[in-house]
């Protein structure tokens, strides 16, 4: 269940000194020993903007200017339209077996769980069941306003307390931000002992939404990325045949410089995807579209070696 903007704002902590943030007209406060001001933050059509803009990509005045809307052209899909799009990208059985998995955990708790979004201005894939499911209390943040976030926050600083929540979702988010071994961190820190994370982040996937994407990540190299978390599970959530569909999309879009020659080429390649059932995830791991952790919150860490030895590809 996602929670109201109001039934947060008690949670939410300067993103700087993770203090409590006061109400003072349109803007939320945070103030030193003495009660002096010590950081302002806007609240924009209801929604606080909690950043710490001298250390985000993202600036202040255009997104004031914005109202705190995506400066990333976000598509809406309707008719036809729709039905291509879930042509190429339908529902992924590994993500839903995953989700259900973290929901079992998440409801066989007495009390209801705590799950932050990261990334969440929009529902992400497969997530449907724990929005809906009023055991679980959703908070949901990104860098831009949407009706499926409470609040604006850069992940690498997330206005959070320490050890809040029963389990962090990060999907298809990494890819999108300067430094995230910090994110990671963040979610190490605002996480319960013991609390879950579920990752998805691209391997083997082009460029999107321009500007704002830098990363990519192997499995061992996503797996050491959490490293600070014990393993439940890993391993593919996009195959080799996503890939090829991805890769058809972008040699034709830039072979003839149109975004539409693209479009044609990856629905002519739309197939390869479905033959990423038959791959086995030893020999699809190497040449993954996208990989997923699953993990618990550890005191111990794996070490450089242990990563090594964690390869699940075919040598």
């Amino acid at each position: 269940m996602l929670l109201s903007t109001e039934d947060c704002l008690d949670d939410l902590r300067c993103p700087v000194s993770k203090s409590t943030l006061e109400r003072d007209g349109d803007f939320l406060v945070c103030t030193d020993q003495s009660g002096n001001p010590q950081h302002r933050y806007p609240v924009v059509d209801n929604k606080p903007v909690l950043i710490n803009f001298d250390q985000s990509v993202v600036d202040r005045d255009t997104v004031i200017a914005l109202d705190a809307a995506s400066q990333v052209e976000r598509t809406s899909y309707s008719g036809l339209s729709r039905f291509v799009k879930r042509l190429l990208s339908p529902e992924h059985k590994v993500t839903q077996q995953n989700v259900s998995k973290l929901k079992n955990m998440l409801t066989a708790q007495q009390e209801p769980a705590r799950l932050l979004v990261i990334g969440g201005g929009s529902v992400g894939r497969a997530l449907g069941p724990l929005y809906e499911d009023e055991q679980i209390h959703v908070y949901s943040f990104d860098i831009y306003a949407s009706p499926s976030v409470q609040f604006v926050a850069d992940a690498h600083e997330m206005p959070l307390a320490d050890d809040f929540f029963d389990a962090v979702i990060v999907q298809a988010v990494l890819e999108h931000v300067l430094h995230p071994e910090q994110v990671v961190a963040e979610i190490w820190r605002v996480l319960k002992p013991d609390g879950l994370v579920y990752a998805e982040t691209p391997f083997m996937q082009h460029v999107h939404e321009g500007a704002y994407d830098f990363t990519r990540f192997t499995d061992s190299g996503h797996r050491y990325l959490f490293r600070r978390f014990d393993l439940i599970d890993s391993g593919v959530c996009g195959g080799p045949g996503m890939q090829l569909m991805w890769a058809a999309d972008y040699f034709a879009r830039s072979l003839f410089r149109s975004r539409i020659a693209g479009k044609l080429a990856k629905l002519a390649f739309s197939w390869a995807q479905y033959l990423d059932r038959l791959i086995p995830n030893d020999y699809a791991i190497d040449a993954a579209s996208g990989v997923f952790f699953l993990g618990k919150k550890s005191t111990e860490t794996m070490s450089p070696s242990e990563v090594i030895t964690y390869y699940k590809g075919v040598t």
